[in-house]
């Protein structure tokens, strides 16, 4: 095979760097051999977009690796941090060599940790993904949520959030990883204790195309429903059904507000102690 490089030396791909930063960063950035890299085991993505990856190899083709892709050494050669989507499209494409930061990582810890960070900040992973990596962290190197939340630049509450994904039916799981339906829907669904109730709405919530405020008003009234031994109550106020929604929606869990005549109560369920402590650690963040 002829040898194919990209057409552009390192110092075109990184145009007029300033005289006190580019000595660091020229030190680090190298054309690296392909087949001295290896796939990142501990990649955060699991699903490649087959059209969006020969957009990439169409782009590449034209106007090169405009950013390189980022790596560690190791005895064996190089392990890939970021930038699979670039590295399976140069493989693809036949190149000999790619354009790459070799970083210092310290350890699997370390690494997992600055795969998630950047592809968050890309936005390449759907939730569900997320989910996987922060419970990843969490479990495998013993973090509490905090200490994840703080690795990666996010509220505790965020991470928590994104973790109770991972409970909700497999089925709706994969209608997030998809983009069937977004998160704000997930989140709506888990307003619902009973995943027979989850599916029901989901279902028609995906043959129907209802966006997340329709979701939360079916799980509010399915959360309504009172029992066939309770005497109906006074109906609720639309200014009240309102609050519910915009609590339920903040908290990720089902919230009921009850008034009276010199007052009310606001119910707010919990699942679990992690759950519990979700919630503390979002309301701590409230300054309440």
């Amino acid at each position: 095979m002829a040898n194919k490089r990209l057409g552009r030396g390192l110092e075109a791909l990184i145009p007029q760097m300033a005289d006190d930063e580019s000595s660091e960063r020229r030190e680090s950035l190298s054309e690296i051999e392909i087949t001295k890299i290896r796939a990142n085991p501990l990649q955060p993505r699991l699903e490649f977009n087959r059209e969006r990856l020969e957009e990439l190899k169409s782009s590449i083709s034209e106007n090169g690796v405009i950013q390189p892709i980022t790596v560690r050494k190791t005895a064996a050669g190089f392990e890939l941090i970021a930038g699979e989507r670039r590295f399976r499209a140069v493989t693809e494409l036949g190149f000999d060599r790619v354009p790459a930061y070799v970083m210092d990582v310290k350890d699997d810890e370390h690494l997992l940790e600055l795969a998630l960070i950047e592809n968050i900040q890309r936005e390449d992973l759907n939730p569900i993904e997320v989910a996987l990596a922060y419970q990843q962290l969490q479990k495998e190197y013993d973090l509490t949520q905090e200490v994840v939340a703080k690795k990666v630049g996010k509220e505790r509450a965020t991470v928590a959030n994104f973790i109770r994904l991972l409970k909700l039916p497999d089925a709706i799981q994969n209608s997030v990883r998809s983009g069937e339906i977004g998160m704000g829907h997930a989140r709506a669904f888990m307003g619902l204790e009973a995943r027979g109730d989850q599916m029901q709405i989901w279902k028609k919530c995906v043959k129907e195309g209802w966006s997340v405020r329709r979701v939360e008003q079916e799980v509010r009234n399915r959360s309504d429903k009172p029992s066939t031994q309770a005497a109906p109550g006074p109906k609720k106020s639309s200014h009240v059904s309102e609050i519910e929604d915009k609590l339920r929606s903040t908290l990720g869990t089902q919230v009921k507000v009850t008034v009276g005549k010199k007052g009310g109560r606001i119910d707010i369920a919990f699942y679990s102690n992690d759950d519990l402590d979700r919630l503390m650690e979002l309301f701590d963040s409230m300054g309440a």
